[in-house]
């Protein structure tokens, strides 16, 4: 039989002819692998999970009940196309009320997206041509690289150091590196360092784009779930919104993972170019959902409560953690411990050779799940939205894991 003609049309971009041949296991996959082993050798051991990087919560029911209300409507049913007005208008004042970011036009300045993910996903399409390029802060959240090669452009990578608080260092580009340059792509609280921009780094990112004529795309997914005073927006500081936009997500902020929804804001030239591209991609989220949407940001105390939750398990899992030999230290933002990983385990006289290593290491031996990083250095990702029944559980929880972690005799 001649070979499947289909193996051979598919787009180079995905693989080309090579498409579903790769044998290479990619880290996720190795660590789903790993639990999904671990689960079928000892099934009544309980896996402490904390790679997870979506709440582990429901929506808050007075927000649930919106939804049940919204959808029941019949003028509700239809195509939202690029979204309804009330969501840009209420979008505009919880930017004002949560960030004192002033200033916004909810009309040109607003849109809606199905969720962060396709927001950064498109907007490669309205700016990269074949030859351009995108500054893309490492390790990080990868889907607008990914989208920038498919479309022809490079991805220049700025590491994220320990030394630098986790900031990129903007002044250690080159004239060479940022010829073609048309987009930065910043996140901040940060997956999955933890880290928390300064209005000061914000301040030089400006600068650094005026001066450069980048756009910068603030990814600000976490950025509601801030622990020290007043959350902090790219677009509170002046001359933001001459030079970009910020993508804010309902997912971590209202525990809404499942519900896609988000929204983009900021320069109006770069709201309108992602608009006509999501016009050629989709009809936009579920009206229902928008309306839910809406009560859910004239409740921002819904965030507070959620962010505090999240700020009580971090400061038990480092206390945990440095127990066990960790460098761990409550981040400013985000759910998310980004610390050392270790080089042995002395218990089994096991030696590490990445992270990747040690986290398959954690779930055979520990039956402890984290997210392991090699990008800039080992590093291991723990998670606040692990599974617990109430506040008594949580203490169980990191108990056990600090417990499990002492045992294996870790080396640093």
């Amino acid at each position: 039989m001649s070979e499947d003609y289909i193996q051979g049309l598919f787009a180079d971009r995905i693989g080309g002819s090579n498409f579903g041949k790769e044998t290479k296991i990619y880290k996720f996959e190795k660590i789903k692998r790993a639990k999904a082993e671990a689960k079928k050798n000892s099934p009544n051991t309980e896996l402490l999970d904390f790679g997870v990087g979506e709440p582990d919560e429901m929506a808050f029911p007075i927000v649930v009940e919106a939804l049940k209300h919204e959808c029941a409507k019949p003028e509700n049913r239809g195509y939202s196309d690029n979204g309804i007005f009330e969501l840009k208008e209420a979008a505009a004042k919880y930017l004002e009320k949560v960030y004192g970011v002033t200033g916004i036009d909810p009309q040109k300045e607003i849109i809606h997206s199905i969720g962060s993910k396709p927001a950064l996903a498109m907007l490669p399409d309205a700016f990269i041509n074949p030859g351009d390029a995108v500054l893309m802060t490492v390790p990080g959240y990868p889907i607008m690289a990914t989208h920038t090669e498919w479309n022809g452009g490079r991805v220049i990578k700025l590491p994220l150091r320990e030394e630098n608080g986790f900031l990129p260092d903007l002044d250690s580009l080159t004239e060479k590196e940022l010829k073609g340059v048309k987009l930065l792509y910043i996140n901040y609280p940060n997956n999955p360092t933890g880290a928390a921009a300064t209005p000061e780094f914000f301040k030089k990112v400006v600068e650094f784009a005026k001066k450069n004529k980048i756009i910068v795309v603030h990814d600000a997914a976490y950025a509601a779930l801030s622990f020290e005073g007043k959350p902090l927006s790219f677009l509170s500081i002046e001359g933001a919104k001459e030079v970009g936009i910020e993508i804010h997500s309902f997912s971590k902020a209202f525990n809404m993972t499942g519900w896609r929804l988000a929204f983009v804001v900021g320069n109006e030239k770069v709201v309108a170019a992602y608009g006509n591209i999501k016009d050629n991609y989709d009809s936009g989220q579920f009206i229902a959902i928008q309306k839910a949407g809406i009560y859910a940001l004239d409740h921002p105390e819904i965030t507070e409560k959620i962010a505090a939750k999240y700020k009580r398990r971090l400061k038990l899992m480092v206390d945990a953690l440095n127990a066990c030999g960790f460098n761990a230290t409550v981040p400013k933002g985000s759910f998310y411990l980004y610390v050392g990983a270790p080089v042995k385990a002395k218990k089994t006289n096991t030696e590490f050779a990445n992270s990747e290593e040690v986290s398959e290491y954690l779930i055979k031996e520990a039956y402890i799940s984290t997210v392991p990083w090699d990008d800039v250095g080992q590093y291991l990702r723990f998670s606040a939205t692990f599974i617990a029944k109430d506040k008594e559980d949580e203490y169980r929880v990191i108990e056990e894991m600090q417990k499990r972690l002492k045992a294996l005799e870790l080396v640093f």
